[in-house]
């Protein structure tokens, strides 16, 4: 019972970081929009029907009941055409008819008398503003919140004690796990070194950290070396001879890397079969932008490998193939996780926090490279249309030619809608694979 009860914590954490995400993204659109003087008819988290509101200052806010988003509402997002009014026009094109409705909802929004308050009026500068808050505020939110997992709780990471020894040398490529009789024994467990030791110095020199012990035993196969350990506050001497063995080659994150032919490359290194004892600390103010841009990064990957990681997914999801656990997830999956995470007992509490907090950092740089993808109706393609109007502008300007007027943005309606139905049968095959095949961290 406890374990379910931590389980629905952990998803309640996510949903509630979730909404509050949401609603700064909006606050960041929602103050600049304010300050530059444009009327903010809504603000609003979530969407369908609305649970509650209020106004205040000439905007109604208020939730709706799915919490998947959120929205204000500003007036004149369109302008109207050149030449003709805003006003119903009888058309038998289906496109044609979503313009113009796009165009007779946003004139509705524009109060007689308010014209200039409209955001299709707004100087270029101040809309990319407005369209580029949101974003700004999730990947605020991200910083902070990196911040917070790296200065505050710290990480896990390798330290110079030793965490385990190996009692045999097995290859990579090997299908075994456990030792046979037979097999050779590992160097460090020849050796003496037990778990609990911790590494001083090797051949005389100094060990500040796990990757001078990588580094060193490596490169030094065939040859001895000379431990010196840490016992419980006596000093040990030992001596041991690295084996050429096969590992497998790993990037700067740890992933395997794969060779010309599909399969993960190995290389021939050093070994002597010891593992570095995890300890948490606490990192410089210095890490924090670094751990957010490769984060962002990765989001960035798989956006722009979204058509094949999809496929991926459909594969998984209909078929036998196994989920990639660092490709695309839906909310479902996160609140998994997160349920995940908070109902594992075999990890401190403090630590479950900080995994949670991270995670809620994560969502936050997901939501703000999300958002800057340059079409429409997310943030970027307000930020590409106004880009391009102010290009145009500057274009006719040098050629002596006449103000051309803000871009008709409304022809982009019916790009939106095909962008919102492809963006719907995507999270619903997420959502529907991170139910039937989910991604576990665990």
């Amino acid at each position: 019972m406890e374990t379910v009860l931590l389980y629905l914590v952990g998803i309640l954490v996510v949903v509630v970081g979730l909404i509050v995400s949401i609603a700064l993204h909006e606050l960041g659109h929602f103050v600049p929009a304010k300050l530059f003087g444009v009327r903010v008819g809504q603000f609003m988290i979530g969407f369908g029907r609305t649970i509650v509101s209020w106004r205040r200052g000439g905007t109604e806010y208020g939730f709706k009941w799915l919490p998947l988003g959120g929205y204000i509402s500003m007036a004149g997002m369109y302008p109207p055409p050149k030449g003709s009014t805003v006003e119903r026009e009888s058309t038998t094109g289906f496109f044609e008819t979503l313009v113009q409705d796009a165009r007779v909802a946003s004139a509705e929004t524009i109060t007689v008398g308010e014209e200039a308050r409209s955001f299709y009026r707004l100087a270029v500068w101040k809309r990319i503003i407005i369209m580029l808050g949101g974003p700004l505020m999730n990947l605020v939110i991200a910083v902070v919140l990196y911040a917070v997992v790296l200065m505050g709780f710290g990480i896990a990471q390798p330290s110079t004690t030793i965490g385990s020894v190996n009692e045999c040398v097995l290859p990579a490529t090997s299908e075994r796990q456990e030792c046979a009789p037979g097999d050779p024994l590992a160097p460090g467990a020849e050796a003496g070194i037990l778990p609990g030791d911790r590494i001083a110095a090797i051949d005389g020199d100094p060990i500040e950290s796990w990757d001078d012990v990588l580094t060193t035993v490596r490169a030094a196969a065939g040859e001895p070396l000379a431990f010196t350990l840490d016992r419980g506050g006596d000093t040990v001497s030992t001596t041991l001879t690295p084996l050429l063995t096969e590992r497998f080659v790993t990037d700067d994150r740890g992933q395997l890397v794969d060779g010309p032919d599909g399969e993960p490359l190995t290389q021939e290194v050093g070994f002597v079969g010891i593992a570095a004892a995890l300890e948490t600390a606490q990192q410089p103010a210095s890490e924090v932008l670094p751990a957010v841009g490769d984060n962002i990064v990765r989001v960035g990957e798989i956006i722009l490998n979204l058509p094949q990681r999809m496929i991926d997914v459909a594969a998984a999801a209909f078929g036998p193939e196994e989920r990639d656990p660092n490709g695309p997830i839906s909310v479902v999956g996160v609140g998994r996780i997160a349920g995940e995470i908070a109902s594992i007992d075999t990890i401190p509490v403090v630590e479950r926090v900080s995994a949670l907090t991270g995670l809620i950092a994560s969502l936050n740089v997901a939501l703000f490279v999300f958002n800057l993808i340059p079409l429409l109706p997310l943030d970027g393609g307000h930020i590409a249309g106004a880009l391009f109007e102010g290009a145009r502008r500057r274009l006719w300007a040098l050629f002596g030619r006449p103000d051309p007027g803000p871009v008709d943005t409304a022809k982009l309606v019916p790009i939106t809608l095909a962008v919102v139905l492809v963006l719907g049968v995507m999270s619903a095959l997420l959502i529907y694979a991170d139910i039937v095949k989910p991604i576990s961290v665990f």
